[in-house]
């Protein structure tokens, strides 16, 4: 019989054991428990060198960050007003990253309530499934199995709102790539710069510029994205899909550049 190996992520440590506990009185599961975020890296790291990786990864959403961000997820507008609601927590960071460096791996979201945004970022950020926290153990033991055969699972009573910002979020994204695109080459280097938290003297370094002209393509890229604050033009550069420069290679020209 083939085991599934699987891993709780949860800072409340009472919820975690008794989850753990519960998925371990299956035959055909082995159960591990972590308490953070790190120590989920760390877990999943160490069963991997030992040949016996982890399949599926339950984790909190509403988990504690811990350290720094795990990765950047960035912000989705909401449906009534377009606005971006915020970063989401380390739980959703922790999925968003371990679906370049675990791609093998299941993820799926225990959450203690319904909520159709951020069930939807979860998936975006490339969750499998998203479970109420007080589910049947045969529910959560049916999506386990479930999204190993690459099913999704979402509460039937989440669907239409999770389609709704999905929509939503696609939309916002379609109109800010069109935004991105109005922008010259210059300006999109200068935009990369914003995104990586680069400041103007900083950019004027990297890009060979005077601090007056980035001052002036900065203006320049808010204006054409309609956007009166930096913050605001780095969340839609994240829709559109732009990354930010290299700290490493910023950092290298800097040191080989004099400042003017």
């Amino acid at each position: 019989m083939q085991r599934i190996r699987v891993l709780v992520v949860d800072d409340h440590r009472i919820f975690a054991e008794s989850l753990a506990a519960a998925l371990a009185a299956e035959q055909d599961v082995d159960v591990a428990a972590a308490g953070s975020a790190p120590a989920a890296l760390r877990s999943l790291e160490r069963a991997a060198a030992e040949g016996r990786r982890f399949d599926v990864l339950l984790v909190d959403a509403d988990l504690a960050a811990v350290g720094p961000p795990l990765a950047v997820v960035p912000p989705q507008p909401s449906v009534r007003d377009g606005a971006p609601r915020g970063t989401p927590p380390a739980g959703i960071a922790l999925v968003s990253g371990l679906r370049t460096s675990h791609p093998y791996l299941r993820t799926v979201v225990l959450a203690e309530r319904d909520d159709p945004r951020r069930a939807a970022v979860a998936l975006q950020a490339g969750a499998s499934g998203w479970v109420a926290k007080d589910c049947s153990l045969s529910r959560l033991l049916a999506v386990i199995r479930g999204v190993l055969r690459d099913e999704t699972h979402l509460p039937p009573a989440l669907l239409t709102g999770v389609l709704r910002e999905l929509t939503a979020a696609r939309k916002h994204r379609s109109d800010s790539e069109r935004l991105v695109e109005s922008l010259t080459p210059r300006e999109r280097e200068v935009l990369r710069c914003m995104v990586a938290g680069l400041g103007r003297k900083a950019v004027a370094e990297r890009l060979f510029l005077s601090p007056h002209t980035v001052r002036t393509h900065m203006q320049n890229v808010l204006g054409k994205l309609g956007v009166h604050s930096t913050l605001a033009a780095v969340a839609l550069a994240r829709r559109a899909g732009v990354g930010p420069v290299e700290i490493e290679t910023v950092t290298a020209a800097a040191a080989t550049v004099p400042v003017p």
